[in-house]
């Protein structure tokens, strides 16, 4: 039985601004759940709420999660997941925070580690100035890095492509690149720019036009060169159905925010290779919390680099030993659980709150 909930509204800023087509992030507003149980047991969850990768906002979102918190308490672990599930419908990041929590108390197979594992991560290029963008390339392949990935989508299309041609030119086959428009570009936008950059050393083009906007993808496919992959647009196994039958992308990404439980990321996961097509996974506006969970799931499930990199963005972690990243790899040994920094918590707190049974 759930004895006590705590709900955290956190502010966790972030070392350098993140820069994306919708605006600069420079802290992730992110509800964290803290689960104990009548066995002593304690559960983490979170959910940072960007809007424009969810209709969610933190406005709402906090509210919500604290009421919540009251409804759950006093329940078995079976019945608070259920009503996670029956939540995530309409607020499926804040479900995701409460019931990944409680698979964390119910030790889902997921997360225990039984031997040491070795996630390749993606690293991030944040500069825009040339010099220094070709110094942060030196700095991510000397680290080990062999994925990176680079935003676009601003309405300069042409300067994106000269932007992505500078940075293919400088990492000379020394790691694949992934761009990324987050939905930034209309469709005539995103065709001009595919066609402007050299189809080599791109892995991937991700979300070129607005979530759900099928039409405008759809217009795209035909006239882009380079592998496509949908994101913001997946939130359901309906949608990676969809991207099948269309045949819309190469590439499907998914986050266990969209999904609510570890078991039903999983089990996304092996749909979109049943479709045969490749899964991507991983956020990169997450805290430690979550991103531990899609390392777990990523070791078991991925094959590719993982953008779970949220928290190394973040100026103070909230794990107290954070994981280790090591040759462009999250790595992470047999047996490894992690701990709440609870002075790092306080001192991003906005707001908190606690149900007791």
């Amino acid at each position: 039985m759930l004895t006590r909930i705590d709900t955290y509204r956190l502010s966790l800023p972030l070392t350098t601004p993140y820069h994306l087509a919708f605006g600069d992030v420079i802290a992730l507003d992110t509800i964290l759940v803290v689960m104990h149980d009548d066995r002593g047991g304690e559960g983490y969850g979170d959910a940072t709420v960007l809007t424009g990768y969810t209709d969610e906002t933190i406005e709402a979102s906090w509210p919500l999660a604290s009421a919540f918190a009251h409804r759950l308490v006093g329940l078995d672990l079976a019945a608070a997941k259920a009503e996670a599930l029956a939540l995530a419908p309409r607020a499926p990041f804040v479900a995701t925070a409460f019931a990944s929590a409680v698979e964390m108390l119910e030790s889902a197979p997921v997360l225990r580690l039984e031997h040491d594992i070795a996630v390749p991560v993606l690293g991030a290029i944040n500069d825009t100035e040339p010099d220094a963008m070709r110094a942060q390339i030196d700095r991510l392949c000397a680290a080990g890095y062999r994925t990176l990935k680079i935003k676009v989508g601003s309405a300069a299309p042409e300067a994106d492509a000269r932007r992505i041609s500078a940075a293919l030119a400088h990492v000379v086959g020394r790691a694949a690149l992934r761009v990324d428009a987050n939905q930034g570009y209309t469709p005539a936008q995103a065709i001009a720019f595919a066609n402007a950059v050299p189809v080599d050393g791109i892995e991937l083009f991700e979300q070129p036009c607005a979530a759900g906007d099928w039409a405008a993808h759809m217009a795209v496919v035909p006239h882009c060169p380079l592998p496509l992959m949908l994101d913001e647009s997946i939130y359901h196994e309906a949608d990676i159905d969809e991207v099948a039958r269309r045949r819309a992308a190469r590439f499907v990404k998914v986050k266990l925010m969209k999904f609510a439980t570890l078991e039903r990321l999983a089990a996304a996961i092996e749909r979109i290779r049943g479709h045969g097509l490749e899964p991507v996974l991983g956020n990169g506006v997450a805290s430690d919390v979550g991103c531990w969970m899609e390392t777990c799931v990523a070791a078991r499930h991925i094959r590719n680099a993982g953008e779970m990199n949220g928290w190394l963005k973040m100026s103070r972690p909230i794990f107290e030993s954070p994981m280790r990243v090591e040759g462009g790899a999250i790595r992470l040994p047999a047996g490894w659980q992690p701990r709440l920094d609870h002075a790092a918590i306080a001192a991003a707190t906005l707001a908190a709150e606690s149900a007791q049974a």
